[in-house]
């Protein structure tokens, strides 16, 4: 039972994955201005990223397109690192926190997509439009599975960054990144906390709308 719905959720967030990249690319082509260079590497493609101080749906999926391209890219050579490399050591650390670090972005942009879609609350005059918001919460539902998906990622790589080899070594260029493992190995930071109180909260919320008729008001 338990494998029919891991598989089920796992072909929910691929199909959901697939129809963003879809909408991504349409409007991507139409919209970006063309580069002057080839964007090959993953520091590349993260400089892309950016927060604006409020964002949209379409500012959010097109950072989730360019963290995704970031975390299946190349690392540029160890001179271009977004922090000063001297040895091999440094070099293998940053690649992990670099890691570490896209999926806590993926798991933050997911998270505010979510919240596009998401009816926290079912109210009684709803019951009308009552389809429409069950597909939204599915939308919404999605959304947030799948940055759980990103968070255990995150934590796969927080681990590995925190290897004994690297005890007492910190890469200051990017203190905050260094700042977030932390935060994962001390329980401070623990997203999957987060994201499984909001997908209960949509099942209750799901539950109120299934039963709503036309009798509700």
């Amino acid at each position: 039972m338990e494998y029919h719905k891991q598989t089920a959720d796992t072909r929910s967030v691929k199909s959901y994955k697939k129809i963003i990249f879809l909408v991504i690319l349409i409007s991507l082509l139409g919209s970006l201005p063309l580069f002057s260079y080839l964007i090959t590497y993953k520091e590349q493609y993260y400089k892309l990223y950016h927060v604006h101080y409020q964002q949209y749906p379409d500012d959010v999926i097109e950072n989730i397109y360019w963290l995704e391209k970031a975390a299946k890219a190349d690392f540029a050579n160890p001179q271009y690192a977004l922090a000063k490399i001297t040895d091999k050591t440094d070099w293998e650390k940053y690649r992990y926190l670099f890691m570490m670090h896209i999926n806590l972005k993926l798991v933050e942009q997911h998270l505010r997509l979510g919240r596009t879609w998401d009816k926290k609350i079912a109210y009684f005059y709803d019951a009308p439009w009552k389809e429409e918001y069950l597909r939204d919460l599915e939308t919404a539902k999605t959304c947030y599975a799948t940055g759980l998906h990103y968070w255990k990622e995150a934590k796969l790589w927080a681990e590995k960054a925190g290897m004994k080899k690297f005890n007492f070594m910190y890469l200051t260029d990017i203190q905050n990144w260094e700042d977030e493992k932390h935060r994962i190995e001390t329980g401070k930071l623990d997203y999957e906390k987060t994201i499984n109180r909001e997908l209960e909260r949509i099942e209750k919320v799901i539950s109120q709308y299934l039963e709503m008729d036309e009798n509700t008001y």
